[in-house]
């Protein structure tokens, strides 16, 4: 339940703090004075999207705080522990800021909020419904997707859509493995050809092969080198090498390091150098000493080099990349081979399109067993809105193919006089019928649900199109609406508004910057707004007393 909306520098309106009582709440006043204003404020606490332009005119932000009760509303705790929040008061209090630079933000309970949460948030707690329900009675779509809700269906019919959209998918894959199936062949026997190629490849590393060659190519010439680079360092010839070099040298600083410092550490360095030269001394004697590779060895190598060039210029590819290329062929083929063949896409079909069959025939069967207590339901509403022999049914007329909504159209057919025969509802149907039709399938709709977890329902205007006696029933349809939940509407009917349980107004002043304001009705000034909605600008003791048996009518 929405117990407060409080809006400051709003559009038209620098502040204000309106209290919404728990029944049936109407939001009256003259055209361009603002009605909307409200309706567009707790749009935006529940998600909506910001315009700069609501910023009043001079002020760099608006705030709207919207503040609710949701004590026993399980659906908003179930939202608030899926959302990892904490919902430590019955109360909730969303605010909403816009900036002159088109910027906003929103905090739920202070904390920062997505528009993406506050949206889903905001389902839960108030249900839209405009003036424009009419239109969209028009499209068969709105009939079918109001049925399930009335019927309880949805879920199914969710369902339904699912298992279709899944098979149509495996239709449209079928039909393009069919259509590529050749390239796809040829493509597969082209890929096992490269593969083929570069088999002996794929198991090595290229490029340690090229150094192992480049290494066994010169090794005479190493080892060679290996044999003067040791003679230099460690040799039993009579020219100095540098092995005893370091040692004359180490025997020199050993004699000196009693005096200075330095040379004891240039000793312990040269102890550390002559050990590395040592080591360096095996090394290369070992290569120098080793025995000649195997030619065979030589050839393996020098075969998979000229194996390797000869591929790079048949594919176009560097050497060093032909192996990441094989491997990206490697995954393609996979791909490829792996792809369903038409036969396994084929029992694929049949399977989803049997899955599809199971769940749109028990949709029907579930719409069809429904359709007549909905029926009955909107005739019942119907009749008292001066249509006393309005009839109406469900048709369903079998498709010749299935479709995400199912096996069969549903057209609603309706009929408003004696002896005439039920016909599509928008062949026949007035715009006031239209119109009278949609306020009853929206205030069946927004009934429907759990007690507990109902939200706040909001009319924009719904009763267009409707007036005099028919205006008193709807005002008195949507009262006895508002005892069950909260409901708040917009309204040009005096008849409607003399119902509400709180009657605001909202008016506009022209002054140096227009401005509107909000205003609780009461007493005499509630009889002065009806007299005005209903007598137009001059207000007269007559047109008060008609307002005054309006309002004794409800008393009543």
């Amino acid at each position: 339940m929405l117990l407060s909306l409080t809006l400051h520098q709003f559009a038209l309106i620098a502040r204000h703090e309106l209290g919404i009582c728990e029944g049936f709440n109407v939001i009256t006043g003259e055209t361009g004075a603002g009605k909307s204003l409200l309706l567009d404020a707790l749009l935006l606490c529940l998600g909506g999207r910001a315009d700069s332009a609501m910023v009043r005119h001079g002020a760099p932000h608006a705030d709207i705080y919207a503040q609710f009760d949701v004590t026993g509303n399980t659906a908003v705790a179930t939202w608030f522990a899926s959302n990892e929040r904490m919902l430590d008061e019955p109360e909730v209090l969303i605010r909403r800021q816009l900036s002159s630079n088109g910027r906003s933000k929103a905090w739920l309970n202070g904390a920062p909020i997505s528009l993406a949460e506050l949206k889903s948030l905001g389902a839960l707690l108030v249900s839209m419904h405009s003036q424009h329900a009419q239109q969209a009675l028009l499209k068969p779509q709105f009939v079918v997707e109001w049925l399930d809700e009335m019927a309880g269906t949805r879920a199914l019919a969710e369902q339904t859509a699912e298992a279709y959209h899944t098979h149509h998918a495996l239709v449209r894959e079928a039909k393009a493995l069919a259509t590529h199936e050749a390239q796809r062949q040829d493509r597969i026997n082209l890929l096992s050809s490269q593969l083929s190629d570069v088999a002996p490849l794929l198991d090595v590393d290229y490029a340690a092969i090229e150094a192992e060659h480049e290494e066994l190519s010169n090794i005479e010439a190493l080892m060679v080198e290996a044999s003067h680079s040791l003679h230099l360092l460690d040799s039993d010839s009579d020219e100095p090498d540098v092995m005893t070099l370091i040692g004359q040298t180490i025997k020199l600083c050993d004699g000196q390091s009693g005096v200075s410092q330095t040379f004891s550490q240039a000793s312990e360095q040269l102890y550390l150098a002559q050990q590395h030269i040592t080591d360096v001394t095996a090394l290369l004697r070992d290569y120098a000493e080793q025995q000649l590779p195997d030619p065979e060895r030589l050839q393996t190598l020098d075969n998979l080099i000229s194996l390797g060039h000869r591929l790079s210029r048949k594919h176009g590819v560097l050497t060093g990349a032909l192996i990441d290329t094989a491997k990206e062929w490697q995954a393609e083929l996979e791909t490829l081979e792996n792809a369903p063949s038409s036969a396994v896409l084929s029992a694929q079909i049949d399977t989803a399109w049997q899955a599809y069959l199971g769940l749109a025939e028990k949709l029907h069967a579930e719409r069809q067993a429904a359709a007549p207590a909905i029926c009955a339901q909107l005739v019942t509403h119907l009749q008292p809105l001066a249509l006393p022999n309005a009839r109406c049914n469900f048709v369903f007329t079998s498709k010749s193919q299935g479709s995400a909504s199912g096996l069969y159209d549903i057209e609603l057919h309706f009929s408003a006089n004696v002896g005439m025969p039920m016909q599509p509802l928008h062949k026949i149907a007035s715009g006031g019928e239209l119109s009278r039709m949609a306020l009853v399938m929206q205030v069946l709709y927004a009934t429907k649900g759990d007690e507990g977890n109902k939200p706040m329902l909001v009319f924009d205007e719904v009763d267009v199109g409707i007036s005099g006696a028919t205006a008193q029933v709807v005002g008195a349809m949507l009262r006895t609406l508002g005892e069950k939940q909260q409901l708040l509407a917009i309204t040009h009917q005096a008849q409607v508004a003399a119902q509400a349980h709180q009657h605001i107004l909202v008016k506009k002043h022209h002054e140096e910057q227009s401005r509107s304001e909000l205003e609780i009705l009461d007493n005499d000034a509630q009889v002065d707004e009806l007299a005005r909605m209903s007598g137009g600008v001059n207000i007269t003791e007559v047109t008060r007393e008609h307002a005054r048996s309006l309002l004794h009518d409800v008393a009543r």
